[in-house]
């Protein structure tokens, strides 16, 4: 059952993709498009669940389920990875690949980068210890306001920039 993500609740789960570039406004809405008719029926054992995503800075999906009365199955996570690997096919892009770390670079500007490329950005000085970030181990709605967007220095990245 598809709801919009602001009246998802708070305990909902969420997975965060990253895709490794922006979309485009019309790939935007066909990817909503898709998501949408996927979170419709996306159901654990035969029982719908209440679910929803957003894309935020036009390149990362944020799928939601609220396990209250059902937990997602292995089954239904797998259904999910399925559709964004059509996604990825549909749009040659990638989103399943966790290999990437998330960061603004310019106020509201999202940069992804691969994490083999992470030391070089804060040789230059593009990744710093006050960059805000996006934290990759968000497991609820709520930690979306409260501890997804921290500084570089305040997540892993922190081992770059100790001296």
């Amino acid at each position: 059952m598809y709801l919009p993500f602001n009246q998802m609740p708070d305990h909902s789960r969420v997975w965060v993709y990253q895709s490794d570039r922006k979309f485009t406004q019309v790939e935007k809405e066909e990817i909503s498009e898709k998501l949408k008719q996927f979170c419709a029926q996306w159901n654990t054992h035969g029982n719908i669940m209440p679910t929803s995503f957003d894309i935020r800075y036009d390149q990362v999906i944020i799928l939601a389920v609220d396990e209250s009365q059902l937990g997602a199955s292995g089954c239904s996570i797998d259904s999910s990875v399925r559709t964004l690997r059509e996604i990825e096919q549909c749009f040659d892009i990638n989103i399943l690949d966790q290999g990437k770390v998330s960061f603004l670079s310019n106020p509201g500007s999202l940069e992804v980068s691969k994490l083999m490329g992470i030391k070089s950005k804060v040789a230059e000085g593009i990744l710093q210890a006050e960059t805000i970030v996006l934290n990759p181990v968000v497991s609820k709605k709520s930690d979306l306001d409260n501890n997804w967007l921290i500084k570089a220095k305040e997540s892993w990245l922190n081992k770059y920039f100790m001296n």
